[in-house]
């Protein structure tokens, strides 16, 4: 495994009685980079997670943390990595402030240092005002702050963000993904798993879209998006009976025909859609062939793939899709967060 590679797991297996967790997960983030694990509750993405933060075994398969085996030495990587889990995990009888020195003070630091570090932490993550209060008396957003806080005590080379923002409201959000960029920019490797795909599509360098316990795509977003294929261009009809004529007019400007049984243009009530050829001619093309056919529209919009877009063409189902079992055994056995 390459020194430039912050983390790296090969062939990760882990299973929970009869439910296969993850059944041969490779994953890689190069030192200083944002590596976004996608995927459907259920999928793995929390199994993979507690391996890489030593809260539990694989079955079978390797890994490697800031240069350190995830199974030979977890003491030593535990202090070199931060987690913030799915939950906030914060002491609810200490104070805002308590909280976080006791974390610095569990990483070794002096009570100098451990003061001074949860001085600046609650002013970075907006809690100075709340600091000396207990934490049963923070909402859910302010406890996520605090737990995102304690993760960041020590300055940790690797960070593990297992859906962070989760419960944030939009500001709290966006303050959190400033923070990353600047960890990141400072050299800190982050492994985020997240359901928000607009999350991923803003942080991530790579990600890695998991299913059914298996790697089944990884790239750039853009390189994921590019699976989907190009434009897509949807047109608002003034009459739900001119569907056919929009769908025929539109049919030659498609990526692909409908030579292969597959119609490439969708109707939904008074909304039709095609997938554009890269020398299709755009919104210009369309509305000369619409006209030229006679049909009438209200709107013509051109859409670009999203992140969103991809993830559904892959998996079949959105992020938040409770199909998937693998977790929910995970967390049954007190292995899941």
């Amino acid at each position: 495994m390459s020194g430039d590679v912050a983390i790296e797991a090969e062939g990760l297996v882990k299973s929970f009685g009869d439910v296969h967790a993850l059944q041969g997960v490779d994953l890689s983030a190069p030192t200083g980079s944002v590596l976004g694990v996608l995927g459907p509750n259920g999928a793995g993405k929390t199994t993979a997670v507690r391996i890489l933060t030593t809260l539990l075994r694989p079955d079978a398969g390797t890994a490697r943390v800031a240069g350190i085996d995830v199974a030979a030495d977890p003491q030593t990587l535990r202090s070199r990595i931060g987690l913030a889990g799915q939950y906030a995990a914060v002491d609810e009888y200490l104070t805002g402030a308590e909280n976080l020195r006791m974390v610095g003070r569990l990483y070794r630091l002096s009570p100098s240092e451990a003061k001074q570090r949860a001085v600046e932490l609650l002013e970075e993550f907006g809690l100075t005002d709340a600091g000396d209060r207990v934490a049963s008396t923070y909402s859910g957003g302010m406890r996520r702050r605090l737990d995102l806080a304690a993760a960041l005590v020590v300055r940790p080379p690797v960070l593990f963000l297992d859906e962070p923002t989760t419960g944030l409201d939009p500001r709290s959000r966006l303050a959190l993904w400033e923070t990353i960029e600047e960890r990141v920019a400072e050299g800190t490797t982050v492994l985020l798993t997240t359901q928000y795909l607009d999350e991923a599509d803003r942080l991530a360098d790579r990600i890695a879209v998991i299913d059914h316990g298996r790697v089944i795509a990884e790239g750039t977003a853009d390189e994921l998006k590019a699976r989907v294929g190009g434009e897509r261009l949807e047109v608002v009809l003034a009459d739900a009976s001119q569907a056919d004529a929009a769908r025929q007019a539109l049919l030659p400007l498609s990526e692909r025909g409908a030579e292969d049984g597959h119609d490439p243009v969708y109707v939904d009530g008074t909304t039709v859609g095609v997938p554009l050829r890269a020398d299709g001619g755009g919104i210009a093309a369309a509305v000369r062939a619409l006209d030229g056919a006679g049909v009438g529209m209200t709107d013509i919009t051109l859409r670009r793939p999203t992140l969103d877009d991809a993830f559904l063409t892959l998996t079949g189902r959105a992020t938040a899709d409770d199909s998937g079992d693998a977790e929910a055994a995970d967390a049954s056995t007190g292995a899941g967060a």
